[in-house]
């Protein structure tokens, strides 16, 4: 099994609290720190504060020195395949090889519309994300990258310099849909699980989906990836699994901030919210133990995590991360 790495989501709002985060975040010893890529935030309101993404990664990877720059994740319609090679070749050269692309389809149709951007159908949307990847690799990888899709093409796009790591950086899808473990299983390096968003609203935001998507469904999806990657020829042990997490931690187990965590995201009780694949509920101890089962159960190494709070993220700091170090 792959070493445990835990990755930091960063504040997406206010750079200076960003910067905090991330240098903080590469003294506590965290793999990754991650940023979404949005133009309104799915944590607020449309006219809530929201960097983007690859300009604020960047400050970030010329700040930090040994931290990895994880995007959770690039919508891909938001730029075109070529220039997404182009960026993210970049970034990789700032940081030295530090960079993972996280990469998506897209889902929150408020603000495609908003920019202006079209948004086709789910359908329609993963077959572009599935001829990006080819691009991109391409354009990570070939001496004169060629390609010819349905939707993109590219013909002799120089892209130098190109990536510090080799082959390229590592591709970490994100989703769980039928359509998005197909690529995964054709493309990816790592595949960051999370409940569907495909009814323009993400997780946080969506107590239905949220609740349905349990340790069960988490099994079948991963055995289902399982399935595809082998019908596609590769050995399902080299596509790392992710999760996204919400971490709620506090000292006293009756404590009443994380049964409010527990009902803010729909679940009917405490103990379904502790057992949920999105959600780290409890004492030290608790969340510990929680997290060695699901590790044993479903083989996922790579956990990217929002703290609820500040003592939320000392404890795990703390009292969490030193029994996978």
């Amino acid at each position: 099994m792959k070493k445990i790495k835990f990755g930091l989501f960063l504040p997406t709002g206010n750079f200076a609290d960003a910067k905090a985060a991330a240098l903080q975040a590469e003294r506590d010893g965290f793999y990754s720190v991650s940023t979404n890529d949005h133009f309104f935030s799915p944590l607020g309101r449309h006219d809530t504060p929201q960097l983007e993404c690859f300009t604020s990664l960047t400050a970030i990877a010329a700040l930090t020195s040994t931290i990895r720059l994880a995007p959770s994740v690039v919508a891909a319609s938001f730029r075109s395949p070529a220039l997404l090679a182009k960026i993210s070749s970049t970034l990789d050269q700032i940081s030295n090889g530090r960079f993972i692309l996280g990469l998506g389809a897209g889902w929150f149709d408020t603000e495609y519309r908003a920019h202006g951007y079209p948004f086709p159908s789910t359908a329609e949307r993963l077959a572009q994300l599935e001829e990006t990847v080819r691009i991109l690799k391409a354009m990570w990888c070939d001496a004169e990258p060629t390609f010819t899709g349905k939707y993109f093409s590219i013909d002799k796009a120089y892209n130098n310099p190109r990536p510090i790591q080799k082959p390229h950086p590592p591709l970490m899808l994100g989703g769980s849909g039928t359509g998005l473990l197909k690529i995964a299983a054709a493309h990816a390096d790592i595949l960051n699980m999370i409940p569907p968003t495909s009814n323009g609203k993400d997780f946080v935001n969506d107590p239905a989906a949220t609740v349905k998507y349990d340790m069960g469904v988490l099994k079948r999806k991963i055995a289902e990836l399982h399935r595809y990657a082998e019908a596609a020829g590769r050995d399902p042990g080299d596509i790392e699994l992710s999760g996204f997490a919400l971490v709620g931690l506090a000292r006293d187990a009756a404590d009443k901030a994380l049964r409010s965590i527990a009902t803010q995201l729909g679940f009917p009780d405490y103990a379904t919210a502790q057992r949920s694949p999105v959600a780290l509920l409890g004492t030290p101890d608790e969340v510990v133990n929680e997290l060695r089962t699901r590790i044993e159960q479903t083989g996922m190494t790579y956990h990217i995590l929002l703290p609820m709070s500040a003592e939320s993220h000392a404890l795990f700091v703390n009292e969490v991360m030193p029994s996978f170090a």
